[in-house]
């Protein structure tokens, strides 16, 4: 049985919107490259070195991300501990944010359960399976 056949679907979907999330780094990363003389660019990143170090941290991180979707996509126990990594920070700040940011308590409350869904679907029966392959 090959690994996109014993893929759970929750997996997938998490894969898709992990490589989603690193293209859209990658994007925003050129588009930074190509906006240096954008004013307010300039004003938030402190200048021309800061938006293009910005946006080249963008595109090398949309890279990582890209990577880590396609090691979910295989079954990368690395990249399942990669994206929980990640997923429990979300959710920690999150909960801080419905805690102590009253006025993002509606996008807090979106991201965290949104993390927590990842999370759930990285470590379901059918997920664990799949990575103990």
């Amino acid at each position: 049985m090959n690994a996109a056949a014993a893929r759970p679907g929750g997996v997938t979907l998490v894969a898709v919107l992990t490589w989603i999330s690193g293209a859209l780094n990658i994007v925003i990363g050129v588009v930074m490259l190509f906006q240096q003389s954008n004013v307010e660019l300039l004003a938030q990143f402190g200048g021309t070195t800061g938006v293009i170090t910005a946006g080249i941290v963008s595109i090398v991180l949309g890279l990582v991300i890209v990577l880590v979707a396609r090691g979910l996509l295989g079954g990368s126990q690395v990249a399942r501990v990669l994206v929980t990594i990640v997923q429990a920070l979300a959710l920690a700040g999150a909960v801080l944010g419905i805690l102590f940011a009253p006025g993002q308590f509606v996008s807090s409350l979106v991201t965290g359960l949104l993390a927590l869904l990842i999370i759930i679907l990285l470590y379901t029966a059918r997920a664990n399976a799949f990575f103990r392959r």
